[in-house]
């Protein structure tokens, strides 16, 4: 049985203390009184105020595990499972290292760690998660579990292709889809465009998202020559993802340090060959794609020249990198969290 209680809150996820405190001094403004409490002078007091708030509405509830998600919620759990004396299981998406590459606000790693350390259980959402949750948080190997992501696959025609001028180009296009931050590694994407057109000046480049980083890659794109070829297409809707992935001669993730990376999974359902970073979780399920190093827009633009110019290999990719959705489905990866459940309640 599922009963739902919402926790009023103005957190976000990713949230920082700048943004939040922009957001914060944008909005409480216009807020009537009684709704503005819903916001902390800062993030520390604004997480507070959401475990507060959530310790409360649970205090009636009578749960077999509690599982939470991420820093902003490990103390809530933490209390929770103290007070009714239930076991802790902490799920760990990204962690600050991933989202500052590896330049963390001290005061949010501490809270990430004693989440972790608290937990009974550690879920990660890959290997690459777990190996970093053992190096630099000191979290025992034997205490955290992978469960990878998963995706459900939509059965949908893939010429069904919008009428996008993006999409409709004769000229093949590469395509970056993601938030425009550090993490993401949209720089290296710009990098690896210039070794490409420098090659095949016929070839487009496509950057669809938005984030803090959106002017300073209109200014580097410009610097290299790429002014021409590529678009800057903005935050895409969900069916302009779709088109364009239909369209896409490839697809790059060059993230960083990407934890998982559903947008891979995205890709390759709609048939678009992948290029991924080797620094990914995506890289450990996604058995026919294209690997490299984040940092490496040599060996990027290589994978692209290589895609572009080998109709047979990039059939093969679109062909069978899909298998892999089959058993990657939410239904089978909520089954191996609910082991994780029973485990704890029999153990």
């Amino acid at each position: 049985m599922l009963s739902l209680l919402s926790v009023r809150s103005k957190l976000q996820p990713y949230d920082t203390f700048s943004d939040y405190s922009a957001r914060a001094k944008a909005e409480i403004i216009s807020l009537p009184r009684n709704a503005q409490e819903l916001y902390g002078e800062n993030l520390g007091e604004a997480v507070e105020q959401f475990t507060q708030l959530s310790v409360e509405m649970t205090k009636d509830v009578n749960p077999d595990v509690i599982h939470c998600h991420d820093w902003m919620t490990f103390e809530a759990g933490i209390r929770t499972s103290r007070h009714k004396r239930k076991p802790l299981v902490a799920h760990i998406h990204a962690t600050e290292l991933d989202r500052t590459d590896f330049h963390p606000n001290e005061w949010i790693t501490a809270r990430e760690r004693g989440g972790l350390l608290a937990a009974d259980k550690v879920i990660a959402v890959s290997g690459y998660t777990k190996n970093m949750l053992m190096r630099h948080y000191g979290i025992p190997g034997d205490k955290v579990a992978v469960v990878h992501n998963g995706h459900d696959r939509e059965h949908f025609p893939v010429q069904s292709v919008l009428q996008n001028p993006l999409t409709q180009e004769r000229n093949p296009f590469i395509l970056f889809l993601g938030r425009l931050t550090v993490q993401k590694n949209p720089w290296q994407f710009l990098e690896m465009a210039k070794r490409v057109h420098d090659l095949r000046p016929d070839v487009r480049f496509v950057m669809a998202g938005d984030g803090p980083m959106l002017g300073t890659l209109i200014d580097r794109a410009c610097e290299l020559g790429l002014h021409d070829c590529m678009t800057f297409a903005g935050k895409a809707n969900r069916e302009e993802v779709r088109s364009l992935f239909a369209a896409a001669s490839c697809f790059v993730m060059p993230s960083l340090s990407e934890p998982f990376g559903l947008v891979a999974l995205e890709a390759i359902e709609h048939g678009t060959p992948v290029i991924l970073s080797k620094q990914s979780g995506a890289a450990e399920v996604i058995q026919h794609a294209f690997t490299i190093d984040a940092w490496d827009s040599e060996k990027m633009a290589d994978c692209v020249l290589t895609i572009l110019r080998e109709e047979p290999l990039a059939r093969q990719l679109r062909s069978e990198a899909p298998h892999i959705l089959r058993r990657l489905t939410w239904q089978n990866q909520a089954g191996n969290v609910r082991s994780i459940y029973q485990n704890l309640i029999t153990g």
